[in-house]
């Protein structure tokens, strides 16, 4: 049996609506994507898959670069995918015995179809890190391929057709892919009612934690956080109690990456703020909520309650008053010459009957002092990570770039006194270790691992608008108590 049989033996036994009746027609989609001549096999799907790519280059039906390879990949996997109809009806008919059940199936599905790159994923560098917040969850991102310097050049010379507008919009579905942007053929989304309109749900193929989720309106919108958000994060909650779900801020430098379009994220993880602890209760003008500030480098007032709407009211309340307040003595100020720089990230859960919601202040001043952000990281950290602080950063899970393993390895190697490549950028950081620890071979990984997390902690300081100090902690409570005189 080659790779075409055997994987088509796979289509067919698979949870799809192939039949053996359709074998023969089967065997000839495949051919048609990879040639008639095959002589490799696999020991299982994706090792077959691989291998039909292999024959097709062989048989060159395609070019043996990074995006004929991955349009391909997804091609062949798409006829092992079930259509988008079969996979809905699927998961809200197991919806009805248990919202888990819907998800585990969905989740599992596009592990196997290689929606979800796994075995991507595995290359991942995660650690945790101990500080005075708890550990914090540190990654070093190597899933993503890297870009292929040709695709990017003839990508400039494709026409643009503006389809799909961007990589969240429904459209991806099925979508071929060209160069220069993903294929997505075995892409699959979970369609559901959300504040009367029509949502999407589906799975990150570079997950940064398990199960991780984004749900994305039907309509190609910017990002906007308002009272609408916030009852939307809670429904979601509600309609799927075993996942959280947050929004990133909606305006640049403490925004995400995805700005344009409005989406949410969430899935099956407790992050590190979610375990951190209130330290001190505030009162809220509003009754069966309880609030308080949680121990947390950012400012992240945490609210609970077991009535949806009190809480949707507590936390607009939050919101509407963050949006126009200014304090000038700690560099906060809602607006300058007409621009707004105030925002929240709201992330919702459950616990037990009640709903929690986490908003954390942000705010996106520049300055000269500060031209890349007041509130965000700062350049004597940017060694470690100048990117945005994001969501899923928000909450303690540091997404580092791929280029610190090679880094600090070479830092490694500098505080072992022997030859090395470390990066400029990298040797003040270095000298101050030198000057905290004896290094051995057997103990300058974890120290440089655990000073690298350390660093992040600082940067989640950074993007703190209240620090912990007197004067932070007094404005803290100059805009808490200022939520009960708002009218």
């Amino acid at each position: 049996m080659n790779a075409i049989d055997k994987f088509v033996d796979a289509i067919i036994n698979s949870d799809n609506n192939y039949q053996e009746l359709d074998r023969i027609y089967l065997i000839n989609r495949v051919r048609a994507l990879v040639g008639d001549k095959c002589d490799l096999n696999g020991k299982n799907l994706l090792a077959t898959r691989d291998a039909l790519i292999q024959t097709a280059i062989q048989n060159k039906k395609i070019e043996n670069n990074q995006t004929d390879k991955e349009i391909l990949s997804d091609q062949l996997m798409d006829l092992y995918t079930p259509t988008p109809s079969f996979i809905n009806q699927k998961f809200w008919n197991l919806y009805q015995e248990s919202p888990e059940a819907a998800t585990d199936y969905f989740y599992q599905l596009s592990q196997k179809n290689d929606y979800i790159k796994t075995k991507a994923i595995a290359k991942n560098i995660s650690y945790k890190t101990p500080t005075e917040y708890g550990d914090l969850e540190i990654t070093i991102n190597l899933s993503k391929p890297e870009k292929d310097p040709k695709a990017i050049a003839a990508a400039g010379k494709q026409t643009q057709t503006g389809y799909p507008k961007c990589q969240l919009c429904m459209e991806n579905e099925g979508y071929l892919g060209r160069l220069g942007y993903p294929a997505r053929s075995n892409h699959r989304i979970i369609r559901f009612m959300l504040g009367g309109e029509t949502w999407g749900f589906q799975y990150s193929p570079y997950a940064y934690f398990t199960e991780h989720a984004i749900f994305l309106s039907h309509i190609h919108r910017p990002m906007v956080i308002n009272k609408h958000t916030f009852n939307n994060l809670l429904e979601i909650v509600r309609e799927f109690p075993q996942y959280f779900v947050g929004s990133n801020a909606d305006l640049p430098i403490v925004g995400g990456s995805m700005l344009s379009h409005d989406h949410y994220q969430g899935g099956r993880h407790t992050f590190p703020m979610m375990k951190a602890k209130i330290v001190k209760k505030i009162n809220l003008p509003i009754d069966d909520v309880s609030a308080g500030i949680v121990k947390w480098p950012l400012s992240d007032i945490r609210l609970s309650s077991d009535d949806p709407e009190k809480l949707v009211e507590a936390t607009s309340l939050i919101h509407n008053h963050w949006m126009s307040y200014s304090d000038e003595n700690v560099d906060i100020r809602a607006y300058t010459n007409g621009v707004r720089h105030h925002t929240v990230t709201p992330i919702a859960y459950r616990q037990n009957n009640n709903y929690v919601m986490d908003i954390v202040l942000r705010d996106n001043q520049t300055s000269k002092e500060f031209p890349d952000g007041i509130f965000h990281p700062h350049k004597q950290f940017q060694h470690i990570k100048k990117e945005n602080i994001g969501l899923i950063e928000v909450m303690g899970r540091a997404i580092l770039p791929a280029r610190l393993k090679s880094e600090l390895g070479e830092v490694e190697k500098y505080l072992l006194n022997q030859p090395n490549n470390i990066a400029e950028y990298h040797k003040d950081w270095a000298n101050e270790l030198r000057s905290k620890y004896q290094f051995t071979n057997d103990n300058v990984e974890k120290i440089v691992d655990q000073e690298a997390g350390i660093v992040f902690s600082h940067v989640l300081e950074n993007a703190g608008v209240y620090k912990w100090n007197e004067q932070g902690k007094q404005a803290f409570d100059k805009f808490i108590n200022s939520l009960n005189e708002v009218n």
